[in-house]
C-alpha cells in the first residue's frame, strides 16, 4: 500500500478548478447514490469528495451515513478494499477504523496518505487531534507510522506552505514521543519529522535521547542530520566520524561525511571520504556519483557532471546519479537553466519594468534605439513587454551580424535594412500551445532538459522553426506574469531552447551525421547572430551528453561558431560570446586547447562587462 492513486479525483477537481465545488457535488452524488441503495458506487464518489477536499464536513457526514446503511463501520470497510489502494478509499478507511477504535490502523492508513502526498490535510481530522489518542497509540505504533511518512518522498525541509497540511500528524508525533521518553527507535525517528518541520531544536534534542538511552548507529545518524540541519556542519560531522570509527559499513553515511565536507568548503577533504567509499564498494549507487560531484565542487570542471551521465546510462538503476547531477546544475547557465542575457536593449528594458511608470506604459508606443545591431530576439522581448514598441538600431557593425557566418538552407531571420524580421511564418495554435506547456526557463539538468523536450518530437519541424521566432505568449498564471512583467526575455530564451531541443529530436530515427536535425541545428548555430544561435548550440550540447557517438562532431561544431564570434569580438561586440563560451566549456571531451581559448575568451568578455554598445528609451 505504499503506492497510492489519484483515481478519478484529480478529473473530478478539473486540475486546479474548485476543489471544494467539485467535492461538494461528489457528496451530493454519492448521496443520491446511497438513496438508490448502490452502497460500492456511493463509496467511490465519497472517496473522490475526500480525495479532492479532505476536511469538506459534508463528506464526512455522509462517511457516516454510509457506514450506518452498511450496517456500522466495520461493515463498511468492505466498501473501501485495498487490493488497489486508491488514495480517498484509504483515507475513507481510516475514518472508519477510527470510529471502531483502532487507531493504529486509522493512524498507519493517515501516514500512508502522507507519504503519498504530504501537502494535502490528510491529518486535519477531529478523532486525530483528540487529547486522549497519544495515550491509545503504543509507541511501535506510532514509530511505524511515522517511518511510513517520513520514509516516503517527505521533502527535507518540508515547504513552508505544506507544514500546516501536516501540523496535527507532527503534533501527534510529539506528544507521543514525549509520553515515551525511554523508546528510542521512536525519539530517533521522530527527529526526522521534526527535522523536515524545521524545528531543528527538537530534531536535535530527540535524536541526543535516542541516543541517550539507546546508543547505536540510527540515534547517531539522525543526530548528525539534525546538527547538519541547525547549522553546525561540524558538530554533525563528528558525529558521523565517530559512528564510521565505530562500524564502517554504513556507505552512504561515508558519502553523507564526504557531501557535507564539499558542501561547506572542504571537497579535499571530502573526496578522501568519497573515494574510500567506492574503494569499499565500487558497485555500491551512491558512492561513485558521489565521487563525481565532490570532484566537480573542487575544481568545476564539467567533465566530472558528464561523468555522471555516463554512470547513470550504465547504471540506470543508480538513480543518486541524477540527484548529484540535478544538485550541481541547479541554475547554472545552460546546466540548469536558460544563460542570462546581455544585450544593451535588454538593460534598458529591466530598467523601464521596474521604473514606478512600467505598468501605465504597457499599451504606448515606447521606442527604444540602440547604436548597434544587437540578435533580434532582444526585440523579440522587449515587443513581449511592450506590444506597440519600437526597436532601432543606429548602426551595423563589422563584420556584419546580419549575415549567416557559414551559408546554409534554413533561417529564422531577414533583414530589411537594419530591422530584423522573421522569415518563416507563425506555428500553428497547437503547437504554440505544446511549446508554451513545455518551455521552461530551468530544468533538473541537460539530460532532463533533452527527455522533457520529446513531447516536441511530433511537431512539424516547420512549427518548430516558427516558435523561434514567433514565441507564445507566457502561461496566464503566477509564473507567467512574473515573466512577462519583469524578465520577458528569460522566457523567449526558453522558447528558443526547448524549440532547439524538440528539433534535436526531429527524425530521431535518422543517423546523426546525415540527418535532417543535424543540418537544422547547424543552419541555425551558423545563422545571422542571435539567441537562437546559443539555443541551437545547446541543443547540440544536450545531444551529445547524452549521445557520446556524437560528441566530437558537436565539439567542433560549436568550437568553430565560437572563433568566429571571438574574430567578431575584435572589432564589434558580439554578446553571445559568452554563451558560446559556456557551451564550449560543456564540451569537456574536447582538446585542452580549445576549452582553454572558451576559458581565456569567457574571462575577457566578463573584465569587460557591460556591452559597448548602448540603447536608449523615448
Amino acid at each position: 500500500m505504499d503506492e497510492l492513486h489519484a483515481g478519478d479525483a484529480e478529473l473530478c477537481a478539473g486540475g486546479g478548478g474548485d476543489e471544494r465545488l467539485a467535492a461538494e457535488g461528489e457528496t451530493a452524488l454519492a448521496r443520491l447514490i446511497m438513496d438508490g441503495g448502490d452502497l460500492p458506487h456511493a463509496a467511490s464518489h465519497l472517496g473522490n469528495a475526500i480525495a479532492i477536499d479532505p476536511r469538506l464536513p459534508e463528506t464526512h457526514e455522509a462517511l457516516a451515513e454510509l457506514a450506518a446503511r452498511a450496517g456500522g463501520p466495520h461493515a463498511a470497510l468492505d466498501l473501501f478494499p485495498l487490493d488497489r489502494p486508491f488514495i480517498g478509499a484509504v483515507v475513507c478507511r481510516a475514518h472508519l477504523q477510527a470510529a471502531r477504535g483502532e487507531w493504529a490502523e486509522a493512524v498507519g492508513l493517515i501516514a500512508a496518505a502522507v507519504r503519498a502526498e504530504y501537502d494535502r490535510p490528510w491529518s486535519h481530522v477531529a478523532w486525530l487531534t483528540q487529547d486522549a489518542l497519544p495515550a491509545l497509540l503504543p509507541p511501535h505504533v506510532m514509530t511505524q507510522a511515522l517511518a511510513r511518512a517520513v520514509g516516503g518522498a517527505l521533502p527535507d525541509p518540508v515547504p513552508e506552505a505544506a507544514r500546516e497540511a501536516l501540523r496535527p500528524f507532527y503534533d501527534l508525533t510529539r506528544a507521543v514521543v514525549e509520553r515515551h521518553p525511554g523508546e528510542a527507535q521512536l525519539a530517533a525517528i521522530g527527529s526526522g519529522l521534526a527535522r523536515r518541520f524545521g524545528d531543528t531544536d527538537r530534531a536535535i534534542a530527540w535524536a541526543e535521547q535516542a541516543r541517550r538511552v539507546q546508543p547505536g548507529h540510527v540515534p547517531s545518524v539522525m543526530l548528525g542530520y539534525a546538527l547538519r540541519a541547525a547549522g553546525r556542519p561540524d558538530d554533525a560531522l563528528g558525529v558521523w566520524e565517530e559512528e564510521i570509527a565505530r562500524d564502517a559499513s554504513d556507505l552512504s553515511l561515508t558519502v553523507d561525511i564526504a557531501e557535507l565536507y564539499a558542501t561547506t568548503g572542504r571537497p579535499e577533504r571530502g573526496l578522501v571520504w568519497a573515494e574510500r567509499a567506492v574503494a569499499a564498494d565500487p558497485g555500491h549507487p551512491q558512492a561513485a556519483p558521489a565521487v563525481h560531484g565532490v570532484r566537480y565542487a573542487a575544481d568545476g570542471d564539467p567533465a566530472h557532471l558528464l561523468a555522471l551521465v555516463d554512470h547513470l546510462r550504465a547504471h540506470p538503476d543508480h538513480p543518486y546519479a541524477a540527484t548529484v547531477l540535478a544538485r550541481h546544475s541547479e541554475w547554472q547557465p545552460w546546466l540548469g537553466a536558460v544563460d542570462g542575457a546581455t544585450e544593451a536593449t535588454v538593460n534598458v528594458l529591466h530598467q523601464i519594468l521596474e521604473s514606478p511608470a512600467a505598468e501605465s506604459s504597457r499599451d504606448h508606443e515606447v521606442a527604444l534605439s540602440a547604436s548597434m545591431i544587437e540578435p533580434p530576439s532582444a526585440t523579440l522581448a522587449f515587443l513581449l513587454a511592450f506590444p506597440k514598441g519600437e526597436v532601432t538600431q543606429a548602426s551595423v557593425g563589422d563584420p556584419d551580424p546580419r549575415l549567416p557566418a557559414r551559408p546554409g538552407r534554413v533561417q529564422v531571420w531577414r533583414y530589411e535594412d537594419r530591422t530584423a524580421l522573421p522569415a518563416v511564418p507563425p506555428p500553428s495554435p497547437e503547437a504554440a500551445q505544446l511549446v508554451q506547456d513545455t518551455a521552461s526557463v530551468s530544468w533538473p539538468h541537460l539530460p532532463a532538459a533533452y527527455d522533457h523536450a520529446v513531447r516536441l518530437s511530433g511537431l512539424a519541424l516547420g512549427d518548430l522553426l516558427g516558435v523561434l521566432v514567433h514565441p507564445p505568449l507566457p502561461a496566464d498564471d503566477r509564473h507567467g506574469a512574473f515573466l512577462r512583467d519583469h524578465r520577458p526575455e528569460l522566457w523567449v530564451r526558453a522558447v528558443q531552447t526547448f524549440a532547439c531541443l524538440g528539433i534535436a529530436h526531429h527524425r530521431a530515427d535518422q543517423p546523426w551525421e546525415d540527418s535532417e536535425r543535424r543540418a537544422v541545428l547547424l543552419d541555425l548555430l551558423f545563422g545571422p547572430e542571435d539567441w537562437v544561435t546559443e539555443t541551437a548550440a545547446l541543443a547540440m550540447v544536450a545531444t551529445a551528453w547524452v549521445d557520446p557517438a556524437v560528441r566530437a562532431d558537436v565539439g567542433l561544431r560549436v568550437t568553430e561558431r565560437m572563433l568566429d564570434a571571438a574574430t567578431a569580438y575584435r572589432t564589434r561586440e558580439v554578446t553571445i560570446l559568452g554563451s558560446l563560451c559556456r557551451l564550449v566549456l560543456l564540451c569537456p571531451w574536447l582538446d585542452d586547447t580549445y576549452t582553454g581559448l572558451a576559458r581565456d575568451l569567457l574571462a575577457r568578455v566578463n573584465d569587460r562587462g557591460t556591452p559597448a554598445g548602448g540603447a536608449e528609451a523615448e
